[in-house]
């Protein structure tokens, strides 16, 4: 599997360059972890609204 990503990286590099195939792998990497912030927030918020509604019962 990491060959085929590799080969990729090389056809994206290869059809754009090199510095904007940077830019779009460091976007891509700021995407998932822009994505697991909000992930884990809106656990957070679901779990702090849950535990306040059993503690009003």
């Amino acid at each position: 599997m990491p060959i085929l990503l590799l080969i990729l990286l090389a056809i994206l590099i290869a059809q754009v360059g090199f510095w904007d195939a940077f830019v779009a792998v460091l976007g891509a990497a700021g995407m998932i972890i822009l994505f697991v912030i909000i992930l884990i927030a809106a656990l957070g918020i679901a779990g702090f609204l849950a535990v306040r509604r059993m503690g009003r019962r």
